[in-house]
Order: C-alpha cells, then sequence, then structure tokens
C-alpha cells in the first residue's frame, strides 16, 4: 500500500508540523474548530484518509507487535509530523491563543473571522457550482447556523451519555466550522469533562474516550466516502458550513446569559451580536480580519505557484 508520506520530505513533514499548530491554536478557541484549519491549509481529505487506515488489520499489527508493518500499513509520517504540530501548539502557541481569547477577544476573533471568509471565497471559486452545489451550500449554512445558535441544556452524568457526547464531540471537531468543546458545552457536559481530565477521573474519561475514538474512525469513513463519491457537493457543504459558522466568531459581541465555569468564572452562553457606534472600535479588529484574510489570499498564491492544481481546500 502506498501513501503520500512516503515520498515526503523533511520540508513537508515540517509544513504538515506547521498545520498542526494552526489545528490545535484554533481548538482552543471555541467556535473555531481544528478542522476548520485542516481544511483551510489543505490536509483535509489526506487527513480522513489516514484516519480510515486505523483499522482492523492495522491493530491486529500492532497487537502481534509487527511495528514496521504497522508503519506500513498506515500514513505515518503525516501522523507523526501532525501530532508533532499539535503537541507543540498545546504546550506553547495554545497558551498565547488562550490569553487571548481571555483578554483581546475580539481582536483575536477579527483575525479568524479573516481567515475563515478568505478561505470561504477562495475554496468558493474552485467549486463547479450548479443546483446541488448550491443547495449544499445553503443546506450546510443552515445547519452550522442552527448548531452555533443552541443555548446549553444539561445532560446525564452516566457512562452511557459521556460516550457519546464523547463521539459527538469529536464529529464535530473534524467538521470545518464547528468547534469539539462548543459542542460539549451545549450538551452540558464541557466542565465535567474538563474536571474529569484535571483529576484523572477514569470512570470519566474511559467512556468519553472510547466514544471519541469510534465517532473520529466512524465519522471519518462516512465523510471520506461522501468526499470520493460527490466530491463537489460535499465540498460546498463544508464550505456552508464555515459560513455558518461565522456568526459564532463576529468579533463584536452582547452577552445575554452566562453560566458559572470550572474555576468559578461566568461563561457566555448565549450572546448577540453587536456593532459599535464608536468608529474608533472598529479599526484595529478591521486590520486583523484584512490581516486574515490577505494571508489566506497569499497562501493559496504561493500553493498555486509550487504546486499547480493545488490550491487552499483541495
Amino acid at each position: 500500500m502506498k501513501h503520500p508520506g512516503k515520498q515526503r520530505t523533511l520540508r513537508d513533514c515540517l509544513g504538515i508540523t506547521g498545520v498542526g499548530m494552526a489545528m490545535g491554536a484554533a481548538d482552543v478557541v471555541p467556535g473555531v474548530s481544528g478542522g476548520t484549519m485542516a481544511f483551510i491549509l489543505g490536509i483535509y481529505e489526506e487527513l480522513l484518509g489516514t484516519i480510515k487506515q486505523v483499522n482492523i488489520t492495522f491493530l491486529r499489527l500492532v497487537l502481534s507487535l509487527r511495528i514496521k508493518e504497522a508503519l506500513d500499513h498506515i500514513n505515518w509520517k503525516f501522523l507523526v509530523s501532525l501530532a508533532a504540530g499539535l503537541a507543540i501548539s498545546i504546550l506553547s502557541l495554545a497558551r498565547i491563543v488562550t490569553w487571548l481569547y481571555e483578554h483581546q477577544q475580539s481582536n483575536l476573533f477579527a483575525f479568524f473571522f479573516g481567515l475563515i471568509l478568505a478561505s470561504i471565497v477562495v475554496i468558493a471559486t474552485h467549486v463547479r457550482w450548479n443546483g446541488k452545489t448550491a443547495m449544499s451550500l445553503v443546506a450546510g449554512t443552515i445547519i452550522a447556523y442552527l448548531i452555533v445558535r443552541l443555548v446549553p441544556v444539561e445532560t446525564p452524568k452516566d457512562p452511557l451519555t459521556i460516550f457519546w457526547c464523547g463521539a459527538v464531540a469529536i464529529m464535530a471537531m473534524i467538521l470545518p466550522g464547528i468547534s469539539g468543546s462548543f459542542i460539549l458545552l451545549i450538551l452540558g457536559q464541557y466542565h465535567f469533562v474538563m474536571k474529569a481530565v484535571k483529576s484523572l477521573d477514569v470512570v470519566t474519561l474511559l467512556p468519553f474516550a472510547f466514544g471519541c475514538a469510534v465517532g473520529l474512525l466512524g465519522f471519518a469513513r462516512i465523510l471520506s466516502w461522501l468526499l470520493d463519491r460527490f466530491h463537489q457537493v460535499m465540498i460546498s457543504f463544508l464550505v456552508g458550513f464555515m459560513v455558518g459558522s461565522l456568526w459564532k466568531i463576529w468579533p463584536f459581541r452582547t452577552v445575554l446569559e452566562t453560566m458559572e465555569g470550572s474555576h468559578g468564572e461566568l461563561v457566555p452562553v448565549r450572546e448577540a451580536l453587536a456593532f459599535p457606534a464608536d468608529i474608533a472600535a472598529w479599526v484595529i479588529p478591521v486590520l486583523l480580519a484584512v490581516a486574515g484574510f490577505m494571508l489566506v489570499y497569499a497562501m493559496d498564491r504561493l500553493q498555486r505557484k509550487l504546486a499547480p492544481g493545488h490550491t487552499i481546500g483541495g
């Protein structure tokens, strides 16, 4: 079985590590998912294909301690490079992004807003638009918008509920536009799971981790199958998901309802968009949004130059 990773150079692997860092940083921001960054930076379909390779054959090889054969079965260079980027981000970049989220939320959201808006424009120019793709775009937009507007609810804390909450959250995490942590917040499990992580509560973490594994391995196969057979329709649907999620990262917001966080802080659970009357309040966010937009545009131009035919999201 041949994988793209077999021909990858050190430069390629470093690039994938950079994508992993971007995914890790994005996952810290509620409303922005690592899947969005994977889609924007052009590794989305390879990520799904690589996840698919973790199957019965791979597990049998690992359990038989046939490690070399197990590595040959999967796109291991891609996985290692991506995991390294995620780890670096968690240990470094994520702290910076968390600080920005707490102290400079409008500016941070403005930058991501520009990134995602540019990605929508760039990817949309490469979709073969017709009735089906247009309907798929509208469907993706509506579904994502309805999800990000959901008000958190309380769900039971039993192992079965924790299992399916983990499965749903991880499925959301690999969809562009929807944050897995945001889904956990909607399901009323975010703070419960975070406390379990901090206290290493195995009774809670085991069903959650198992749910994540089942959700990731199963949903990646479904998405990959859909992309293989209905590529243009699915790409337009995923673009719609990003369009619908823009509401969640609009830089200016008015908090309508809050709940107590894991550290006693107030966490917004219901918000409305705001439009400041003071023009000065718009200057820095608009500049950051433009910077994010131009960054994606420049990346797309660079990818076209280095790899003709390959574009952002491709």
